[in-house]
């Protein structure tokens, strides 16, 4: 897949949203939930964000729910923006059980992540983690179709996880979240991602 035909590829996300009412629905249901969190304001999100003390304690819902929450409007509507953005692109690559182990697998390499490897995070809140997850096993998916731009954009989201780690978060991120960016999580979720995906190109190799 060439760059110049991404837009038709859009267009053909765009169509499948229409006919697969169980992928749109999903979208659907998700950005519902995270609005609807955000809504609840300050309070909301404290008892449900990924809070280290509140873990120890039993309040294991956190480990799902802190991605899910969000600083500020501002940070929620960047990822709204950014799960539109990845579902366009990726959406049609897996099944909807494919997206789901690919979001536990997320999910969990972050929270495994941030309590062994980040003893020093108190709390965390936001969903870009799980996108950087999602938007990794669809850059591996592509790869292993043979897509011939999918090494060329697993190669750019890669310098942009390694700029985080070297130099922190893009110039642009801070400003909308309204607070720090916490560029582990991006790397731990893209972690979780690519391994699902590889395991489960292997996995179609010999089928």
């Amino acid at each position: 897949m060439s760059l110049e035909r991404i837009p038709g590829r859009l267009r053909t996300a765009v169509e499948a949203f229409r006919l697969d009412r169980a992928r749109g629905a999903v979208l659907l249901a998700v950005i519902a939930l995270v609005l609807l969190l955000g809504a609840g304001g300050d309070d909301v999100t404290r008892a449900l964000r990924y809070e280290r003390t509140a873990l120890a304690g039993g309040e294991l819902w956190r480990l799902v729910s802190g991605h899910l929450v969000h600083l500020n409007t501002g940070h929620l509507l960047l990822n709204v923006a950014g799960l539109g953005m990845v579902w366009l692109l990726f959406a049609i690559e897996y099944a909807l059980g494919r997206w789901a182990l690919v979001t536990a697998a997320s999910l969990l390499a972050m929270d495994a992540g941030f309590w062994w490897l980040m003893p020093g995070l108190f709390w965390y809140v936001g969903l870009s983690g799980l996108l950087h997850g999602l938007f990794a096993a669809g850059c591996v998916r592509w790869i292993a179709r043979g897509a011939r731009d999918g090494w060329l954009v697993a190669a750019i989201f890669a310098a942009k996880l390694a700029w985080e780690q070297a130099a922190g978060p893009l110039p642009f991120t801070e400003g909308p979240t309204g607070g720090p960016v916490v560029v582990e999580a991006h790397l731990f979720g893209a972690a979780g991602g690519t391994l699902a995906a590889l395991v489960f190109a292997v996995r179609d190799r010999h089928v």
